[in-house]
């Protein structure tokens, strides 16, 4: 099976599974994805941070609010049982109470090192229903979402922490709120370079950002692997302007192997602090989106 067919079957399936779902040959399966040619990379990756340094796409980029961390914030202590949590993971919510109606149109994001921004803000049914309430409750354990105000919260974003509306949710049986962000991220810009064909590259998209350390040299990735293979290899090349992520994949076996598309974090270490440099995808020519959940992905990422 080549590599193309691979990818779309795979992520049709979703990108995080974890059962076996058919056996192949691993040379079959990972095809030319299997034989990683670091000078090849290194050369996809240099082009990618040349298409971005000085462009238009990075300035939009640089102005915009593009979050970059976790759009939740649990309640204190959270969780108190094995039942909440799995409520939490399984986004089973109950509604006991109202919510509040419109809110204003603006909200208004702070950037601690200075500057500010006015985004559309999102009613809180529509924030309900992005932490799991739209669907209603469901089988099982669950958290009881007795009322909401509108707050604020602080979040990592593609300019550095930022201060944000958020819709702060009561639940029962916590004395702290679960909050979620409230407004919404910028359009993303139209990439001035385009992702590497399918089926000429050893390079896979990366799965998204993880964490960025707190001195800003140590970034945390999930990146994509198979099943029969020593897991997701990541290099990483650093410009004044950019840094760009390269995934492949470790020693893929030639022996049978079941189709699975998984994801590990993989730490990478920069010569520097991130600052204000943009964290980009080789595959796709990108920016690397912050993902930890199937939910905390922006709808701008999408």
């Amino acid at each position: 099976m080549r590599t193309a067919q691979l990818r779309r079957w795979l992520v049709g399936l979703g990108l995080f599974a974890t059962a076996a779902v058919g056996v192949t040959a691993c040379g079959d399966k990972y095809g030319d994805a299997g034989t990683h040619d670091p000078a090849r990379t290194a050369e996809r990756a240099r082009q990618v941070s040349d298409a971005w340094e000085g462009s238009a796409a990075a300035r939009v980029w640089r102005e915009g609010y593009f979050p970059l961390g976790d759009p939740v914030r649990l309640p204190d202590g959270a969780f108190h049982s094995d039942a909440d949590k799995q409520a939490y993971q399984r986004q089973n919510f109950e509604l006991r109470g109202s919510l509040p109606g419109a809110p204003p149109k603006k909200g208004e994001v702070r950037w601690r090192g200075g500057g500010s921004l006015a985004v559309p803000v999102v009613s809180a049914r529509a924030a309900y229903e992005q932490i799991g309430g739209g669907s209603g409750p469901g089988p099982g354990p669950r958290l009881t979402v007795t009322g909401a105000r509108l707050g604020e919260m602080t979040i990592h974003t593609s300019r550095g922490s930022a201060t944000v509306p958020a819709w702060h949710f009561t639940i029962k049986g916590y004395d702290t709120p679960l909050k979620r962000v409230a407004v919404v991220a910028s359009k993303l810009p139209k990439p001035p370079v385009k992702p590497v064909p399918d089926l000429t590259e050893d390079l896979w998209e990366l799965a998204g950002l993880d964490t960025v350390s707190r001195d800003g040299r140590t970034v945390v990735l999930r990146a994509h692997h198979g099943s029969c293979d020593d897991g997701p290899g990541v290099d990483v090349l650093e410009s004044a302007d950019n840094v760009v992520f390269s995934a492949w994949i470790r020693n893929p076996s030639d022996g049978p192997c079941t189709k699975e598309l998984r994801a590990k974090k993989v730490t990478v270490k920069l010569d520097r602090p991130v600052g204000d440099r943009m964290l980009l995808d080789a595959f796709t020519g990108r920016p690397v989106p912050y993902e930890d959940s199937p939910w905390s992905r922006s709808s701008s990422w999408s």
